[in-house]
């Protein structure tokens, strides 16, 4: 499952089903039913309902995360959203300069927790480890900050999104 912001407007996806170009996909709590080919590099090919559709991506960016999609004269935005991304969209407000307060894109268990209130933080430090889905992963400040809260303890199950650790700015 992952998700994409279409027009800024969030969607969940996920592909429930695929043999060869046929594909069930999932988009909030309805499925399509769909034939998908691409025909050549960056254009999509949909038969859904005895419908044809084609669809031309266009890469906005590098990392290949932000796209304008175009079929006829429509158009859209669209952005896939990784954890790491939704991460930082929720820090504050998609500012790059580390936000003031970490959370994880997903629910899972705390496993330690590097910092305590009062404690300043160097940028690239790692303040909290969180395991979820059977992986653990680090998360740590991206410019120096003063840890003002730390809102769980060691062993918690939290929520995705939750917040965790608060800052403020040096």
């Amino acid at each position: 499952m992952f998700e994409i912001s279409i027009n800024d407007n969030q969607y969940k996806i996920e592909v429930v089903k695929r043999e060869g170009s046929k594909v069930t996909v999932s988009i909030g709590d309805r499925l399509y039913d769909l034939d998908v080919i691409e025909p050549e590099p960056g254009v999509y090919s949909y038969l859904y309902k005895g419908k044809s559709l084609e669809y031309n991506f266009f890469a906005k960016e590098t990392d290949n995360k932000q796209y304008e999609v175009v079929s006829g004269d429509k158009h859209w935005d669209v952005e896939i959203i990784d954890p790491q991304r939704r991460y930082r969209k929720n820090r504050a407000g998609d500012d790059d300069d580390g936000g003031n307060f970490i959370s994880t894109p997903m629910p899972g268990q705390v496993v330690k927790i590097f910092v305590k209130p009062g404690d300043e933080v160097p940028a690239g430090t790692t303040v909290i480890t969180i395991s979820a889905m059977k992986m653990e992963s680090e998360y740590k400040v991206v410019v120096d900050r003063v840890v003002k809260e730390v809102l769980v303890n060691e062993g918690d199950n939290i929520d995705g999104e939750q917040p965790l650790i608060t800052f403020e700015e040096v």
